[in-house]
């Protein structure tokens, strides 16, 4: 039975409008951070009346702007390399051993995924100020763990479930040790799950704000923190925040553009 020749057409028209009304608030976003305050309440304009540049030069030259999305770079990177180096030996041993619990222990650590941020931000905050590590990057970064460490095993654990056992035995029979065979030859063939993991470690870690604001002060004070300065006694300064949520979108913007293929592949396998 074939299909009716409409459905086709239909679909792609269904696709056109969700990607217009996705993309809405972003050009409206990126519209608004090149007009001025007095342009962005005078008037409604699709396209900017008077197009400036000096809420970006704000942002730009202002340290206690930039500073921000280096913090923010800086512990969401830190925080990436721990949850994958964390998680590529847990997911290995998921994928490869059965265990007393071993059912029971992969359930609880997506159960901690699960749990909102702000059950674990008192606990973080004493543990945190009592060993001198509140407005730093480790704070955030450390505190992070606890929910992108899960995520990553059980992204990679489908990876890793998908690779024949067989190459790990042929491994060991040719003499292989296991730190070599699992860094020469098992890690090339899940590379997709490791760049989707990581992936979903640094979206995670860059929109997050409860735990990030929290735990820093002024040091490591993330950009989405910040942010929420731009009210003030004359008002909101909407220019400004366009131009700083447009910057936002930028480093997860390129991150996807390095990992979209990777991220079809998860989706192709099912663990996306």
């Amino acid at each position: 039975m074939t299909k009716p020749v409409w459905l086709p057409r239909k679909r792609t028209v269904f696709l056109l409008l969700y990607l217009l009304f996705a993309l809405v608030p972003v050009y409206w976003m990126v519209v608004m951070s090149f007009k001025t305050n007095q342009g962005i309440l005078a008037e409604f304009s699709i396209f900017p009346r008077e197009f400036t540049l000096a809420n970006y030069r704000t942002i730009l030259t202002d340290p206690s702007w930039y500073m921000g999305y280096v913090n923010s770079l800086a512990y969401v990177l830190l925080n990436m390399v721990m949850a994958i180096s964390v998680a590529l030996p847990a997911a290995y041993a998921f994928s490869r051993y059965s265990f007393l619990g071993d059912k029971h222990v992969f359930f609880w650590l997506l159960t901690n995924r699960m749990t909102p941020p702000a059950v674990f931000l008192l606990p973080f905050f004493q543990l945190y100020a009592t060993l001198g590590l509140l407005d730093t990057y480790w704070a955030v970064a450390l505190a992070h763990l606890l929910f992108n460490v899960p995520l990553a095993v059980w992204i990679l654990e489908g990876f890793m479930s998908g690779i024949p056992r067989e190459i790990d035995e042929t491994a060991y029979i040719d003499g292989y040790s296991f730190p070599r065979f699992f860094i020469t030859i098992f890690l090339p063939l899940i590379k997709s799950g490791v760049g989707v993991a990581a992936f979903f470690c640094f979206m995670f870690s860059w929109v997050e704000l409860l735990l990030a604001r929290t735990l820093t002060s002024v040091d490591a004070k993330p950009i989405a923190a910040i942010m929420t300065r731009t009210v003030s006694a004359s008002g909101m300064d909407w220019a400004t925040l366009a131009a700083a949520g447009t910057l936002t979108i930028v480093p997860g913007a390129i991150v996807i553009w390095f990992v979209r293929h990777y991220i079809a592949k998860g989706f192709a396998m099912g663990r996306v």
